[in-house]
């Protein structure tokens, strides 16, 4: 989550300006899914939900691993060239206060003073009870410490409580919105963002319906998931995915906004329509010849002050890897602003020759 302002080509050589070169859709491959990222004393982290995937830690194919990474991180010097690192719980093991079979999904990590906190959701498909929990770090790439059960769906009273996303407001408090298919909710967390402000029980009761419908209604048309939050030029602009993810290339994943002057909304969208509803939010980034399922994104700025979506989609050229529903790639595009609402040009994924992202 944004809290301040934050194979591919070859990667350009050092005579070579960043303003000349390009870059080529999907950025890491063949695996990285819902994905986050942050930038830390000049580099970049990406994380990525519990996966099968081929890790790359070098241009060597050699060095490549073909295995289950529970929170795969990757970093990159420019946004476009990314290698792995490792696992957030390579070493703590798959935490255990969960569904039995539950995996770590949809990683969100902000730095709060000194300390790197990610929030993680903890499900399986179908899982009645998925929640969210806390791990902290001294740097992007761990140790990690895993600090347990933030909450879990009947605790908190939202159903299918999963995708936290976490950002300071303008007023200086720390907030959380998280959910998926029924309904996006909003709390507010202490200054360390290590517990619910007022505690569990004042959170449940008082918790903010920010988008889609209430919980308790029965499976619906406002299916939104996967929130993430930036603030600019007086609004604060509320990214969600909507749409089936796991499909394989069938999946109809994309990504709509809708913007607010306050945290937890009204959030409204281009037609002036609360995001509490069906189908709404302006596209920003959907489906095209090259890339389906797109969804799950993060955004961060270059040094140039421009602002790029990351997230992920199946490549359409590109054979099954791992079984058809687990090749979601990672992608990177410019946003355009121009307009009241951030889209990608053409509101698609680019496929080449797009310039890449001004590092210095």
């Amino acid at each position: 989550m944004l809290i301040a302002g934050l194979g591919s080509c070859g990667k350009p050589s050092a005579s070579q300006s960043s303003e000349d070169a390009v870059y080529s859709n999907p950025v890491y491959s063949p695996v990285f899914a819902d994905p986050c990222v942050i930038e830390y004393e000049g580099k970049y982290y990406a994380y990525a939900t519990e996966d099968y995937g081929e890790w790359k830690p070098s241009d060597d194919p050699l060095e490549n691993e073909s295995n289950k990474k529970i929170v795969p991180i990757l970093e990159s010097d420019d946004l476009v060239h990314w290698y792995f690192k490792n696992a957030a719980f390579a070493s703590l093991g798959k935490p255990s206060w969960g569904t039995i079979g539950a995996n770590v999904w949809a990683p969100d990590v902000v730095q709060i003073g000194d300390t790197f906190v990610m929030y993680y959701a903890l499900s399986t498909w179908g899982d009645p009870d998925p929640g969210i929990g806390i791990a902290t770090a001294e740097h992007p790439l761990g140790p990690w410490t895993d600090q347990g059960k933030l909450f879990t769906s009947t605790e908190i009273g939202v159903n299918n409580s999963i995708d936290p996303a976490v950002f300071r407001g303008q007023d200086g408090k720390l907030y959380m919105i998280w959910g998926s298919f029924r309904g996006l909710y909003g709390v507010e967390l202490t200054d360390d963002g290590l517990a619910l402000q007022g505690g569990l029980e004042y959170a449940r009761d008082n918790k903010t319906l920010v988008a889609g419908l209430d919980t308790s209604q029965a499976f619906n048309l406002a299916t939104y998931e996967a929130p993430y939050i930036v603030y600019k030029d007086g609004y604060y602009y509320l990214f969600v995915s909507s749409g089936s993810c796991c499909e394989g290339k069938s999946s109809t994943y994309h990504v709509r906004v809708g913007r607010s002057e306050n945290p937890l909304g009204p959030y409204y969208d281009d037609q002036g329509r609360d995001m509490k509803g069906e189908n709404r939010g302006a596209i920003v980034v959907q489906a095209s010849e090259d890339f389906v399922g797109v969804g799950h994104n993060a955004v961060i700025q270059d040094d140039a002050g421009n602002w790029y979506i990351l997230y992920h989609g199946y490549d359409t050229q590109e054979y099954e890897t791992f079984g058809n529903t687990n090749r979601r790639s990672l992608l990177i595009d410019k946003l355009d602003w121009s307009g009241d609402f951030p889209e990608t040009e053409g509101k698609v994924a680019g496929r080449s020759g797009m310039p890449v992202p001004v590092i210095r």
